[in-house]
């Protein structure tokens, strides 16, 4: 409202008068410039209006207002107005009293006026076509699940639809790879929502198998999902376990939207009767026109997005709409927007859950999540793809990660749980502390805290930087008076022999926990955080000297005339600590010297559980000494040699 006010003041016999004041825009889109033409004549005639209701006796309810009804006719501007105040915004209305906003899908409408009513309604923001995806927040954004047999590409179009290679994909016709739901935000041209990876589903599997509980992780997931995209394999045709799943989805999800499509068609774009005789076969099913796409090249994602633009774009309308009609504030719509400096301490924090196969590493993830995000079971090696959760504990972010069993790759071995372990790797080097869960009951059966593959999972977060925290589930198989004892010396013995084995990293937390109980959630992401909050902390320059002068007195040196002599101690980087040591002259520390600084930092600073780091610098003397008197420069002329290659 930039353009002009009109205000109601008494005069001396208490009567409303409207007075006109006009005041120069400070901004005026192109598309307001034809209403500014037309504003001076509109606002006399509107003036004479409002002063003439006045004196009619405006001031009660009833008397006088109609004559404001022939504001109506000036339907170039939309009015607001009340005893006290009247406004007059610089926007253009169209003839459905609504105003467009072709770059942000925003507008606002305006209700008619009343005679029993004094005010007139204020002026409803609403959004309206086109929607810009990516300035919605992502909770807001709306849910495609990829559903259909198994091995029709529904991982391949998931990983293209991310625009990254997060889902394993490989060809087993006779095996399933994807057995849990994976979550993703989706980038289809301008459009955003979030897109859920399902596994295979088979109607006819056996009850309690593996493939019963990934269709009854599918069926809950369908229920807090607004769309679905139907996959079938064009290469093969309308399956017989096509229209079973279809049927299936009839049944468990008749409300949600549909979209058919006919993955691994690449070969068909050519024109061919197949495609043309594939399609004809996916009518049967009754989800309306099939769309023909490859998943592996790119092909047909344009016909994909104009079929799913319309849907999710009425979608996103009937949200943004409802919050704002419940008093929120569209500012919230977009969460950059109102970020605080305390929330932007606290980053996100990268945790990894890695492990051998089958000691509750699923587990721990649905209990920390409080839900039953992924498969679990009894059987080893059930976890294929690592799968990657978000969720919020106390006030932080948290990206966790639930990794596949950590085995040793053999050069002979092929397939999805080759791909399984280096999918491991990768997300153990992208993690930021890493969860290594140790199994009570084999403990305490071997005599060991932890095997060589344990080892080398440890080993590797610390020279990787990771920070470290070690969990022992299944400590709920070790109570009972039989076990009290074998309970305790476990207690014990574990941080003792982890200390042992880990000699690098000393003080590294350790939980003991029963994951199946659902208990130890606190405790586990209290130590994650502290490890975490250890990992990024930043000393002071002035701090560290201080602590350096004290601890370099109280270290005997072997050779008082060798010891090297440290200048100044700074910190030049965090996530792990980094340290810098400047040393003087040509002694350097000797790799006792480190480790003894190292020991000193963790006990100092209670840095415990993270690895640190601490590099060398000389500092160079100057020529002559600190205290040597400066020489007064003698001027000489130096005689001109003249070289060969020159002629006078």
């Amino acid at each position: 409202m930039s353009h002009s006010w009109v205000r109601a003041l008494s005069t001396q016999n208490k009567k409303p008068r409207f007075f006109l004041f006009q005041r120069k825009p400070t901004c005026m889109p192109h598309h307001f410039t034809s209403v500014a033409h037309n504003f001076d004549a509109s606002t006399t005639v509107l003036g004479s209006l409002l002063n003439s209701a006045s004196s009619d006796g405006i001031g009660t309810p009833n008397r006088g207002w109609n004559r404001l009804e022939s504001i109506s006719s000036l339907n170039h501007f939309v009015v607001q107005a009340n005893r006290e105040f009247c406004t007059q915004p610089n926007m253009e209305l169209s003839d459905s009293d609504s105003f467009i906003d072709t770059n942000g899908g925003f507008g606002v409408s305006v209700s008619p006026v009343n005679d029993d009513d004094v005010t007139i309604e204020k002026v409803r923001k609403k959004y309206q076509k086109p929607v810009d995806f990516t300035k919605v927040n992502k909770n807001l954004l709306p849910t495609v699940i990829l559903v259909g047999r198994p091995n029709v590409g529904k991982s391949a179009l998931f990983n293209r639809l991310i625009r990254r290679r997060e889902a394993l994909v490989y060809n087993t016709p006779d095996d399933h790879v994807t057995r849990d739901v994976r979550e993703g935000i989706a980038k289809l041209g301008d459009l955003r929502f979030r897109v859920l990876d399902s596994a295979g589903l088979e109607t006819a599997a056996s009850s309690g198998s593996i493939l019963d509980r990934t269709a009854g992780m599918t069926a809950a997931v369908l229920g807090r999902s607004q769309f679905a995209i139907f996959l079938i394999d064009a290469r093969i045709g309308l399956h017989p376990l096509d229209m079973e799943v279809g049927k299936w989805l009839r049944k468990h999800a008749p409300q949600i939207k549909l979209v058919v499509a006919m993955n691994k068609s690449e070969s068909f774009f050519d024109g061919s009767s197949s495609l043309a005789t594939t399609a004809a076969e996916a009518y049967r099913l009754g989800f309306g026109d099939p769309i023909a796409i490859s998943a592996e090249t790119g092909l047909g994602l344009q016909d994909l997005h104009e079929a799913l633009r319309p849907v999710l774009e009425d979608y996103m309308l009937h949200i943004l709409n409802g919050i704002l009609e419940e008093g929120g504030n569209d500012c919230n719509l977009n969460p950059e927007s109102n970020i605080s400096e305390a929330e932007e301490s606290k980053l996100p924090l990268q945790l990894a859950i890695v492990g051998r196969p089958n000691v509750g590493k699923s587990t721990l993830l649905n209990t920390l999540l409080q839900e039953n995000r992924v498969l679990v079971g009894p059987e080893a090696g059930l976890t294929r793809d690592s799968i990657r959760a978000e969720f919020e504990f106390q006030g932080r972010t948290i990206y966790l990660v639930d990794t596949a069993g950590w085995l040793q790759r053999t050069k002979g071995e092929k397939g999805p749980s080759s791909l399984s372990i280096v999918q491991t790797k990768k997300n153990l080097m992208r993690a930021h502390v890493i969860a290594l869960v140790l199994d009570a009951e084999e403990i305490s059966k071997s005599r060991r805290s932890m095997t060589h593959t344990e080892v080398v999972i440890a080993r590797q977060a610390v020279e990787e930087g990771r920070g470290l925290v070690v969990i022992v589930n299944k400590m709920d198989l070790l109570r009972g008076k039989e076990n009290s004892t074998l309970y305790k010396k476990v207690m014990e013995a574990v941080p003792e022999e982890i200390q042992t084995v880990i000699p690098q990293v000393t003080g590294i937390p350790v939980v003991f926990t029963a994951a199946v109980e659902g208990r130890g959630r606190t405790a586990v992401m209290s130590q994650v955080i502290d490890t975490y909050e250890k990992w990024c902390l930043r000393l002071s320059t002035a701090r560290l000297n201080r602590w350096l002068r004290k601890v370099m007195s109280r270290h005997s040196w072997k050779d008082q005339a060798a010891q090297p002599k440290v200048k100044y101690f700074t910190q030049v980087k965090s996530r792990p600590p980094t340290f810098v040591a400047f040393v003087s002259g040509k002694t350097m520390l000797s790799e006792t010297d480190i480790r003894f600084l190292i020991r000193s930092l963790k006990e100092d600073f209670d840095l415990g559980g993270i690895p640190i780091r601490i590099m060398q610098r000389t500092v160079e003397r100057k020529a002559g000494g600190g205290n040597s008197k400066q020489v007064p420069f003698v001027g000489r002329t130096a005689e001109r040699i003249l070289s060969d290659k020159r002629t006078v």
